[in-house]
């Protein structure tokens, strides 16, 4: 139980360490991206800029709003941060310590709570702004979560399992490339849901002064950006464990897994470094209008498929 308990601590903390390096990555190639220098006063190249980072924000005071629920504010940023080091648990090692059965669905459990975590947010500040910026957030996440719970349920349908273990040890073809649709809106899916460009309307600076954290400050408002980059993470590993293939090499599964999932984090910055931001009723619209029922017909082929094969 104790060896249990510390490689699990021990996966916490590498998962921190990559997700304050994707920082570095992101403000690298963003500058690259708009023909400046990222990041490179710090020591060498800039390499120690998130670690001074981290010491900046959690050094500096922490200030409370006068009328903000003292104890749901503290909380919420802790509770987004631990939700989004809880989908590390299911990483699919080639040789783990515990298998989780149903992997699929835990995701899809831990996915749907961290709409509370903004809501608390967004509540707990008593701020007219952050209150705003939290219920146009929720309104998002939530038309984005129907269809993602639907495209999962295709590739599900497709891999007949849950075990994301088994997934990655048994997958030799590629969704993606059976059904190319499906993984485009999946992806696209995972932008809103991670509220990154263009759909980073509950973070809006120009629109609502920053949205649902606009009263968080130091180390509190450290924790949700942390927990924002860990879930660009995450979802960059279920994307490659849900949508492509993957060769059993033994104890080498974990590298490809691990490149690809550096790829799709990637191509999260370069997503942001090229599109501007979406109007919010196009946004919805494209949701409601046009994913919902686009995903609906992807699960009924892929019935289909499954049933004809």
């Amino acid at each position: 139980m104790m060896h249990l308990l510390i490689c699990i601590l021990i996966n916490y903390l590498l998962v921190m360490v990559a997700m304050a390096f994707f920082t570095l990555l992101e403000r690298k190639v963003l500058g690259y991206i708009q023909i400046r220098k990222g990041p490179n006063k710090v020591s060498l190249m800039g390499l120690p800029q998130p670690f001074a980072d981290v010491i900046k924000l959690f050094t500096k005071e922490v200030s409370f709003p006068s009328s903000s629920n003292l104890y749901p504010f503290i909380f919420s940023p802790m509770m987004g941060l631990a939700l989004a080091l809880l989908f590390w648990s299911l990483y699919p090692y080639s040789s783990p310590l515990f298998f989780p059965m149903y992997g699929a669905l835990l995701f899809l459990c831990i996915s749907s709570l961290n709409v509370y975590a903004t809501l608390i947010a967004g509540w707990a500040s008593n701020s007219k702004y952050a209150l705003l910026g939290a219920i146009r957030s929720i309104a998002q996440t939530i038309s984005y979560e129907v269809s993602m719970a639907l495209i999962l349920l295709s590739a599900l349908i497709i891999l007949l399992s849950f075990n994301l273990i088994l997934m990655t040890s048994s997958q030799w073809s590629s969704i993606s490339l059976l059904l190319p649709p499906l993984f485009m809106i999946w992806f696209i899916t995972t932008l809103a849901e991670t509220n990154r460009t263009p759909f980073d309307l509950s973070e809006g600076e120009s629109e609502l002064v920053s949205g649902f954290n606009v009263e968080f400050s130091a180390g509190s408002f450290a924790l949700i950006f942390m927990a924002e980059y860990t879930n660009i993470l995450t979802m960059s590993l279920f994307t490659s464990v849900f949508f492509f293939g993957m060769i059993p090499l033994g104890i080498f599964t974990d590298i490809p897994l691990v490149l690809k999932t550096m790829f799709f984090a990637f191509l999260f910055i370069w997503v942001r470094g090229t599109l501007p931001r979406m109007r919010y009723d196009k946004l919805m619209n494209l949701a409601w209008k046009s994913f919902l029922p686009l995903s609906l017909s992807m699960m009924i082929l892929s019935t289909s498929l499954i049933i004809i094969i």
